[in-house]
């Protein structure tokens, strides 16, 4: 990822005079957004899991604590993508996307001036699961009525290519009983019926430092998931299963403020160049089917959501009421 990113605001830059810098910017945006946007929308299809293991609220007082982790399979389509679909931008072949691994192609970049650049190797091994961990928690309202939490607190951590970087996440939801507002034929119905929605937010901030090109770069990588769903399900003994129908939205944002010098240009060969960008909203209708266990206090799920990015979300916790 470093290496993309610096090719953006060296590579250009250095084979073009300093007074033709703006050519950084709408088609250096379309180019990032092509290569990220897999990682954009796999972030919001796992952000949008987990938020349920039953369509039942629970009781006034009651509540649940749970760990699920969200793993995001990332379809082979997504891993590479074609710069002949971006404008002023050409090639022989598709190159790996964030996601994608091998050998990255040759692209000519045209807008007045033409030049030739290579992407990066990105080795052998594709990254075809994503994993997510999320910390939920609920509790029960009147009028069958739940409201949900989830939240990683921010933390430190370390890029392994000289750079460091912060993450943190937080999200609300809202489940409520359906039936309650069928007369008489509400309590007849032998399973749980509700409407459930959640809204996710991912922020992630990453400092980058490359002594060989004489450059620093502070990224910022934002995620903002949203999700409806209409969801059944029936408890037997110790097991509940569940499905749901639903419908998941996400946003990213892009941010970026890169600063680095051109040893080959006179004068002031310093250059600042920030870059800003809301990737196009990704919409997706969506299916989940699940089973959960329950052992006295203790709950146990596993699901499976059928979408553009597919999700298993397994998860255990406390529930009680």
């Amino acid at each position: 990822m470093k290496k993309i990113l610096l090719f953006l605001f060296v590579t250009l830059v250095s084979l073009q005079s300093k007074s033709q810098v703006s050519v950084l910017g709408e088609d250096a945006s379309n180019f990032l957004e092509a290569y990220f946007t897999p990682l954009g929308e796999s972030f919001g299809a796992g952000l949008n899991n987990g938020w349920y293991n039953t369509a039942k609220p629970h009781k006034l007082g009651g509540f649940d604590l749970t760990l699920t982790l969200n793993a995001v399979s990332i379809p082979n389509n997504m891993q590479y993508f074609d710069p002949n679909n971006i404008d002023n931008f050409s090639s022989n072949s598709t190159t790996p996307t964030i996601l994608g691994a091998g050998e990255g192609s040759e692209i000519t970049y045209n807008n007045g001036n033409s030049m030739t650049f290579n992407m990066p190797n990105q080795g052998t091994l594709k990254k075809s699961l994503i994993p997510i961990p999320i910390l939920n928690a609920g509790i029960g309202l009147v009028k069958k009525t739940e409201l949900d939490f989830r939240y990683i607190p921010t933390y430190n951590y370390d890029l392994g290519f000289t750079g460091k970087g912060t993450v943190a996440l937080w999200g609300i939801g809202v489940k409520h009983d359906l039936l309650q507002w069928i007369p008489v034929i509400g309590n007849a119905i032998p399973v749980s019926i509700s409407l459930q929605t959640g809204y996710t937010q991912l922020n992630t901030s990453f400092h980058l430092e490359d002594g060989d090109n004489n450059a620093s770069q502070e990224v910022n990588f934002n995620v903002k998931a949203t999700t409806i769903n209409l969801i059944a399900s029936k408890k037997i003994l110790i097991l509940t299963a569940y499905a749901g129908l639903g419908y998941n939205a996400s946003q990213t944002t892009f941010s970026s403020s890169t600063t680095f010098s051109i040893a080959e240009l006179e004068g002031n060969n310093e250059f600042n160049v920030p870059l800003n960008m809301d990737f196009q909203s990704v919409n997706d209708y969506r299916t989940n089917i699940g089973i959960r266990f329950n052992i006295t206090v203790v709950a146990l799920q596993v699901n499976h959501t059928f979408s553009k990015y597919p999700v298993t979300t397994i998860g255990a916790g406390i529930s009680l009421r």
